[in-house]
């Protein structure tokens, strides 16, 4: 089943972008925590993992998705250009993690959905938290 977050007619849950831990309070229960690979949150990937909250994180690099595999998100999401070689590196080492292609149009889906991804998320199925 590949999954498809924020299309147009397919009901889906919606990812929450935080920016900080105290973002995640403003988040509805059971929510999705969406947060940027980076050093700096690394704090928010910490506290979503010992507080078992489904986290999802953005990856640049093949290294940034190693890491958020490693460190327990749920989903990692990743721009087209990392698809085939994310997939790889998620089927060889038995990633817990789904990778979620980042697009814009539907068009994507149908050569996203041939090259084996988990699924796609639009952008519009992120939606910004402040704290």
């Amino acid at each position: 089943l590949m999954l498809l977050y924020g299309h147009r007619f397919i009901p889906s849950d919606s990812f929450y972008h935080v920016l900080d831990i105290d973002s995640i309070n403003n988040t509805p229960p059971s929510s999705i925590i969406h947060i940027e690979f980076c050093e700096e949150n690394l704090d928010i990937i910490e506290h979503t993992k010992i507080n078992q909250i489904h986290s999802s994180i953005s990856c640049q690099t093949i290294t940034e998705i190693i890491y958020a595999s490693s460190l327990g998100a749920s989903f990692i999401v990743i721009h087209p250009d990392l698809c085939k070689n994310a997939i790889k590196i998620a089927n060889d080492y038995l990633f817990d993690a789904k990778i979620l292609v980042l697009i814009e149009e539907e068009e994507e889906i149908e050569a996203l959905a041939l090259s084996g991804v988990d699924g796609v998320i639009f952008s519009n199925a992120i939606i910004k938290i402040n704290s």
